[in-house]
Parts: structure tokens; C-alpha cells; sequence
């Protein structure tokens, strides 16, 4: 079980969770949270998310983007510890699984919504699940030609925390998209990371991230303008609706994202840099819960 629980990536499945969680964080404070909504909710987001993550490991492996110049942990289709048809079997064995959650939510959920809110939602899973699958899977993966980024903050941002807030409220808060900015920015950091991080081998094998268009230099700006905006976003929100001096919790988590932009700036050793995609990941999560925290005192 190890190559799969390793081609799973656990360490991304903070950074999935946190657009999730801040939703129901949003939905508490507004008195409209659900249990099983979120459980639901959770447990549809982990399978998106290894869907995704087997996905990535397939399309790179069966591409020619997988080579011995890269820097990053180990991938089990490249390796040969998993086989393509196995993996292409897990793929499609998650994408059923991720339908029949995403389904089960939606009708626990929106059972005393409008009655098109189910088709739109169902709209919105099956766009998740083909944006898992060509990020670098098919004849055009969209993660080769610098559309990653943007997909991230559409999905870890914009669709995560505004999608799960309205089905726990069944209200659509267009002001949200400031926090919802945030975690979607942050999300964004850690592919960034990435793709510093494999900048070398990117450019070699033809995938075109925005670190391999820009250059490392101006990637590390990128970042730093990724880490500010997304602290912006969230300090213009909090003005916005202050109510307590709890809401400011989530402060004491943005030293660790100038940590990280320092780092980044720092550091030039690819494998030097690989252990600050977890803490990037860790410290997008500890913000949601700082912030949520900050919302339900």
C-alpha cells in the first residue's frame, strides 16, 4: 500500500481542506452551520483532491514530464511501483467515488434550496472532476501551458469557500470572495513553489509554468505578490465586517507566510525548497482555523 498512500500525497490534503473549512467557518458565523454538510463536504474534497493528486502522477508519468532531472518526491507511475493501468483503473475508480459523494452531499444539503441549485452544483462537481483530471492528463493538460495557477485559485479559492458556504446557508455572499481570495492565493503559493522547485526539468521536457515563463527571478516576485494580496484580501474583509477584536486571530499566522516568501527568496537548492510546500500548505490551514476561530468566539 505504500506507493499508493505515497502517489495520494497526504501532505496536500491540508490545502484542500482549507478553502472547505472556511466556508463552514463563514456558514457558523452566520448560525447556518451543518454537521453532515461539512462531514460530506470533507469527504468529497479528500477523494477530489487524491483524484487529483493520481491524476497528476499518471499525466506526467505517460506524458515524458516525469524525468531523472526532477527534484521533487517520487512518483510511483514513473518509478514503475504502480503500473499506468493501474493507475488509470484508480483514476477512474475515484472519479465514480468523487460523483456518488459529491451527489450524497448535494441532496443533504440542498434539500430546501431552490430546486436549480442541485443542477448547478452538480454542474460545479463535474467541472471539479475534469479540472482534476487535465491538469496534466489528456491531449492538452492545461497545467503545461501556465493555467494552474488560475485554476487553483478558481477551485481552492472562489468555488471552495463560496460553493460550501452556500450549501450550508443556501445563500450566495458575493463578499466572500475577499476571504475566499485568500485561501484560493494561498493554494496558489504552494503550486508556485512547486514550479520554482521544478524549474529546471519544467523547462527541459516543454512544461511551460508560470516560474519557467517568467524566470526565476520574477517568480520569486510573483510569489511575494501571491503572500501580500492574499493578507490583503483577508485584512480588507476583516475591516470590512469587524465585530471583535477576535477576528484579528488569524494575524499571528502571517509571519509564517513571510517566512515563506523569505525562504523562497533564499533558498536556491531545489531540495532545500520542498520542505516549504508543507509549510506553506500547514500554514494556509492554520490561518483558516485562526480566522474561523476568530469568527464563532
Amino acid at each position: 500500500m505504500n506507493p499508493w498512500i505515497e502517489a495520494a500525497r497526504p501532505r496536500t490534503l491540508p490545502l484542500s481542506l482549507s478553502c472547505i473549512l472556511m466556508g463552514c467557518f463563514l456558514a457558523a458565523g452566520q448560525g447556518a452551520f451543518s454537521w453532515p454538510v461539512a462531514l460530506l463536504s470533507v469527504l468529497t474534497t479528500i477523494i477530489l483532491q487524491v483524484l487529483s493528486n493520481f491524476a497528476n502522477d499518471y499525466g506526467d508519468a505517460v506524458n515524458g514530464k516525469d524525468t531523472e532531472l526532477r527534484q521533487g518526491p517520487k512518483r510511483a507511475v514513473h518509478s514503475g511501483e504502480i503500473s499506468s493501468s493501474a493507475m488509470l483503473k484508480a483514476i477512474i475508480v475515484f472519479s465514480i467515488l468523487a460523483l456518488i459523494s459529491g451527489i450524497s452531499l448535494l441532496i443533504v444539503a440542498l434539500r430546501d434550496a431552490p430546486a436549480n441549485a442541485f443542477w448547478v452544483f452538480l454542474g460545479i462537481g463535474v467541472a471539479c472532476i475534469i479540472a482534476a483530471l487535465t491538469y496534466t492528463a489528456g491531449k492538452r493538460p492545461y497545467g503545461y501551458v501556465g493555467l494552474g495557477d488560475l485554476s487553483v485559485l478558481i477551485f481552492f479559492g472562489w468555488v471552495g469557500v463560496l460553493g460550501s458556504n452556500y450549501l450550508h446557508t443556501h445563500i450566495w455572499d458575493w463578499g466572500l470572495l475577499l476571504p475566499a481570495s485568500s485561501c484560493g492565493l494561498f493554494a496558489v503559493g504552494v503550486l508556485n513553489i512547486n514550479n520554482i522547485r521544478d524549474i529546471e526539468s519544467d523547462k527541459a521536457t516543454g512544461k511551460n509554468s508560470i516560474p519557467v515563463r517568467l524566470g526565476r527571478e520574477k517568480a520569486i516576485r510573483y510569489h511575494w505578490m501571491i503572500l501580500i494580496t492574499g493578507m490583503l484580501c483577508v485584512l480588507i474583509y476583516t475591516i470590512l465586517h469587524f465585530s471583535h477584536y477576535t477576528s484579528l486571530l488569524f494575524l499571528l499566522s502571517f509571519p509564517l507566510f513571510i517566512k515563506n516568501g523569505l525562504a523562497i527568496t533564499r533558498l536556491t537548492n531545489a531540495s532545500e525548497l520542498d520542505p516549504y510546500l508543507k509549510q506553506m500548505a500547514l500554514s494556509t490551514l492554520l490561518f483558516v482555523i485562526l480566522f474561523g476561530i476568530g469568527i464563532v468566539l
